[in-house]
């Protein structure tokens, strides 16, 4: 998986490329852990992520826990199996999807 970051004064975007699973989750983790004070705006962009699992899915509720207080986190450009999985799994509730 690729990781491409892009800060804007209090505006963080995360664009991933390729698979988000077991293997890349701690990858994406190590990213994002204890790197988002400051942040204002979260913004995953999943227009080039083919696939996400259980353990991609638990960063991203951690990222959400921690931008509940202190901004908002959205997730853009999911593709139709993306938002799939946030809808079965009850993602679509927990995150703002675009």
């Amino acid at each position: 998986m690729q990781i491409t970051k892009t800060n804007d004064n209090d505006s963080l975007t995360i664009a991933l490329k390729g698979r988000l699973d077991t293997l890349t989750a701690p990858q994406l983790d190590a990213e994002i852990q204890g790197k988002l004070d400051g942040v204002k705006s979260l913004v995953f962009d999943f227009k080039n992520l083919d696939y996400i699992s259980s353990a991609g899915l638990r960063i991203l509720l951690m990222a959400q826990k921690v931008m509940n207080k202190q901004g908002s986190m959205v997730v853009k450009n999911a593709s139709s199996e993306i938002k799939e999985i946030f809808e079965v799994t009850g993602f679509c509730d927990i995150l703002t999807i675009e």
